[in-house]
């Protein structure tokens, strides 16, 4: 096979293989051949198969799990819609894995510069930070860092977190109805603080997203800065044209 690839690299060539026989021959959550089986497979080099690999990774065919081997997603079927209303809990769900959240940190602070503009509030007005790591099937998926105005959240705490997922607490203890929610995304690559929490290699694809979210009042009652696996999200948009 090494001889006969020509008018692309061999590490490319191999990616489509792969790819083909994940869409046709195997299912979500199956576990590939280990990089030694693949290499003798194809009769390629082990950096060939290494390159494919992770090109394979980086667009979201497979996730790896650190000595356990590497597996086929599920993302390419299953996509959150962003237009809706986000709920990591309800979405994990949707895909029959079972999520946990874990609450790293819950601290009163002043709002600085920064979080004020997304909070639209002023310089030093008083702020929850929530910091939370999400994950499913005890697997680690997404950090999140999460700022929430005192005024509109004056009786919330530790216990109440730990009751049930956020945006329920918005509506039954709050009386915060979530309107919309405007959210922005980029990649990247893991630093090594956020490699180490989601387990997974400093400098690996993730995704950053930014999200503020309103009421009925048109008020940001939220603003929330995440770092998700890029291997396990897979987002779509629906933009619709109104007449």
């Amino acid at each position: 096979m090494e001889n006969s690839f020509k008018s692309k690299a061999l590490y490319y060539q191999l990616v489509d293989l792969l790819q083909e026989r994940i869409e046709k021959q195997m299912i979500p959550h199956d576990k590939l051949p280990s990089e030694r089986e693949l290499t003798a497979q194809y009769g390629v080099s082990r950096t060939t198969v290494r390159l494919a690999l992770q090109e394979l990774e980086s667009g979201g065919y497979i996730y790896r799990r650190h000595g356990k081997g590497t597996f086929v997603s599920d993302i390419q079927k299953k996509a959150a819609d962003i237009a809706g209303a986000y709920s990591f809990t309800e979405q994990m769900k949707s895909l029959g894995r079972h999520p946990d959240t874990r609450i790293l940190s819950f601290e009163q602070i002043e709002a600085d510069k920064f979080i004020a503009k997304h909070l639209n509030l002023s310089l030093g007005e008083a702020i929850y930070k929530l910091s939370r790591l999400r994950s499913a099937d005890r697997e680690p998926l997404m950090i999140e860092d999460t700022y929430l105005p005192v005024k509109l959240f004056m009786t919330l705490d530790d216990k109440l977190l730990r009751s049930k997922p956020l945006y329920d607490l918005f509506s039954e203890d709050f009386n915060q109805t979530v309107r919309l929610a405007d959210e922005e995304l980029y990649a990247s690559i893991a630093s090594k603080e956020d490699a180490k929490q989601l387990m997974i290699n400093e400098g690996a694809p993730v995704l950053h997203l930014a999200r503020q979210t309103y009421n009925m009042k048109n008020e940001i009652i939220e603003f929330t800065l995440s770092v998700a696996r890029a291997d396990q999200f897979h987002y779509q948009i629906r933009h619709i044209r109104n007449s």
